[in-house]
């Protein structure tokens, strides 16, 4: 799976349209699982429960990634909004995301392809304005060399992302440092380098988000 990608940055993100009389509301928020995006999607029908139509779609995996989907057309014929949704979110640069598209009929019918061109239009709207920040899947590891190693290791920090939370002098120098999950086994692989083996080094953990 790809550890780094870019996700909502928001938990609420709106946008509205008017189009031939009908108003079209688009919300999305951050969606880590079908648990969270379905409890999402019951929180929007709850506050538009006049609303003609309740179309929805998440994708709650990395951008692309097919393994925690779902779609709605809500009412509408069959296959003119939950799968346009859907097909936008897949192609998107984000992941997590979860998106409902609320329709209050304005008395003039769009047709299939109408409806298609709506409702896709209004993901891609949302996505165009949506706040997004790069998920992060962080890990902890110990580190414990020579005194005559310090000035290197500090020096290779940066490179990986790493930062140090905790520090402790004795016979040797122990370092808990903190980095993004893809960049550990290079940091291991660096410090077995610079030492010549001599470094101990321990995952701590598989962070989570």
């Amino acid at each position: 799976m790809t550890a780094r990608y870019f996700i909502p940055d928001s938990s609420f993100h709106r946008v509205e349209e008017m189009i031939k009389k009908s108003r079209f509301i688009t919300t999305m928020a951050h969606a880590s699982s079908t648990e969270a995006a379905r409890e999402f999607i019951e929180r929007i029908r709850v506050e538009h429960p006049d609303a003609t139509h309740n179309c929805w779609a998440f994708q709650a995996g990395p951008p692309g990634s097919t393994a925690q989907v779902g779609m709605s057309d809500d009412g509408e014929p069959h296959g003119t909004a939950g799968r346009p949704m859907l097909n936008v979110l897949l192609h998107a640069s984000v992941g997590e995301v979860a998106c409902v598209v609320t329709r209050y009929f304005g008395g003039i019918k769009l047709g299939t392809g109408g409806l298609v061109r709506a409702y896709a239009g209004m993901v891609k709207a949302g996505l165009d304005t949506l706040p997004v920040r790069e998920r992060i899947v962080p890990v902890r590891m110990e580190v414990v060399l020579d005194y005559s190693a310090v000035t290197l290791f500090k020096r290779l920090l940066p490179d990986y992302e790493a930062v140090v939370l905790e520090e402790s002098f004795t016979v040797d120098v122990r370092y808990l440092l903190e980095m993004p999950e893809e960049r550990a086994e290079g940091l291991q692989r660096a410090l077995e380098e610079m030492t010549n083996g001599t470094v101990l080094v321990e995952l701590l953990n598989e962070g989570g988000d």
